[in-house]
């Protein structure tokens, strides 16, 4: 498959933007789809943007979402200082609802939804936003999609020009790089994971850090 059409998520945010900076520059896409709550300012030809306020109403902009080979779901929040309902709905409730609306017009989509490091997979452990992504992986993977993948990355390194990220950060991530360069990834190898990932497959759903470099190959 070349050319392939992208929506994602979380453009607004560090790893999205990423994303979307690594398709942007990738021949194998031919299209991006940014879905935002807010406006991201950023041009480029291949670029399109959809602004939805609420993800639970994505099935109005219906015309808009049809037609894409894949969605990079990237978006996220901290759980730092939030208790679990709200987390849940804000992780799971939303994603899931973007996800079913997705695939109701696009059935042949590859969807891949950025976790992290550490995810709990049997929904069980202690580490409540570990619990609930876990359960955001394992649901998703149920929906139907061509292909689902979940992404686990660590410490990731930026591009040169992201405007979202945070300068201490990026000195932590170039601090590990340098003593275990192992459990680090630049950002465009987890763009190109993406990619590769919806071109030529993967042998797994769950892709851990060393996975993750693997596939961007």
């Amino acid at each position: 498959m070349a050319g392939i059409k992208v929506i994602i998520t979380g453009a607004t945010g560090m790893v999205g933007e990423g994303v979307l900076l690594e398709c942007l520059q990738n021949s194998n896409v031919s299209e991006v789809l940014i879905v935002n709550r807010k406006h991201y300012e950023f041009a480029h030809a291949k670029l399109k943007e959809l602004i939805v306020p609420d993800f639970f109403e994505l099935n109005n902009f219906a015309g808009q979402i049809k037609g894409y080979d894949a969605c990079f779901f990237c978006a996220g929040i901290s759980s730092v200082g939030m208790k679990e309902d709200k987390y849940t709905r804000i992780t799971y409730d939303t994603t899931l609802a973007f996800a079913k609306v997705l695939l109701q017009y696009n059935p042949n989509m590859v969807f891949t939804y950025v976790s992290g490091s550490q995810t709990d997979s049997s929904e069980k452990g202690r580490v409540m936003w570990a619990r609930v992504k876990g359960k955001t992986e394992n649901d998703l993977a149920k929906l139907g999609f061509k292909a689902e993948y979940n992404f686990r990355p660590g410490a990731m390194l930026p591009f040169d020009d992201q405007k979202n990220w945070n300068g201490a950060y990026k000195f932590i991530a170039k601090v590990l790089k340098a003593f275990s360069p192992k459990t680090v990834l630049s950002i465009s190898e987890v763009g190109k994971a993406m990619i590769n990932c919806v071109i030529k497959g993967y042998n797994k759903n769950v892709l851990e850090i060393s996975d993750i470099k693997e596939a961007a190959k």
